[in-house]
């Protein structure tokens, strides 16, 4: 997944609903945890999935991993949207991630715990 990532002074605030929508889902997943990072995707048909990190002895995945996840075990042909809430921003591998389900035009929301914008990506 590659595309322009916005700087800090030229912030893009989300205004679409649903983007507004997995923002907050994201953000509920993580006050529900003790994980540090919570993410939720949205699919081409509109639904959305969320999940947390997994952090067991066995099995280690990134939150954006756990949410594709999840919607590629619903059926899920592509993505719309993701929406990262944490201290960090998405990684190299959760960009692959991304991008291997993908879609036109995946919009990728970074936001800390607050809800502020840290980074808007895009494919």
């Amino acid at each position: 997944m590659t595309g322009p990532c916005t700087e800090p002074g030229e912030l893009v605030q989300p205004t679409d609903p649903e983007d507004l929508k997995i923002i907050a889902l994201a953000r509920a997943a993580l006050a529900r945890s003790n994980t540090g990072e919570a993410a939720c995707v949205r699919d081409a048909d509109g639904r959305t999935y969320a999940g947390v990190r997994v952090e067991l002895p066995h099995l280690r995945l990134s939150a954006i991993s756990v949410a594709v996840a999840m919607a590629v075990s619903s059926g899920a042909a592509g993505l719309e949207a993701v929406a990262l809430a944490g201290s960090d921003d998405p990684g190299d591998d959760d960009l692959a991630v991304i991008a291997d389900l993908g879609g036109p035009a995946v919009v990728v929301w970074s936001v800390d715990p607050a809800g502020s914008v840290r980074a808007r990506i895009e494919s």
